[in-house]
């Protein structure tokens, strides 16, 4: 059996809260059991990002705070640097602060793995989720 090992993470609270009313609601027995199932997911679906030199297609979901200063400036600026990489965007209002963005890819997986890097780590940036698949 493998050892276990014992991390501490720091939450704002409205996050943290929303995460335990989610897990309780599946049915979670603990906190520390859902956070290693989230973590689990998230890497098993980074693990596109190794293919580095197929092609790939699919889709990368943004949701960001537009009042963030120079973000969609920046935003805009990432994707006509990748402008090979991107068939199509659409972007959605979702309310007076937030946005989404979906944006279509095909291309090299490491050029898409850079792509989604560069836009997950910017300022403002809520949420990143890659649909990515090999063809």
């Amino acid at each position: 059996m493998s050892k276990i090992v014992r991390v501490g993470v720091t939450f704002p609270p409205d996050l943290l809260k929303d995460f335990d009313d989610i897990i309780q609601k599946m049915g979670y027995e603990s906190r520390s059991k859902a956070i290693q199932d989230a973590v689990r997911l998230y890497v098993s679906e980074r693990k596109w990002l190794k293919e580095v030199d197929a092609k790939q297609t699919g889709v990368i979901l943004m949701v960001y705070d537009h009042d963030t200063r120079g973000l969609e400036s920046n935003l805009t600026e990432a994707q006509h640097h990748h402008s090979e990489l991107i068939s199509s965007t659409m972007h959605i209002h979702l309310g007076e602060h937030d946005c989404l963005e979906v944006i279509a890819v095909k291309g090299k997986g490491s050029e898409i793995r850079h792509l989604s890097d560069d836009l997950a780590t910017r300022r403002g940036v809520k949420i990143l989720k890659s649909m990515i698949i090999s063809i």
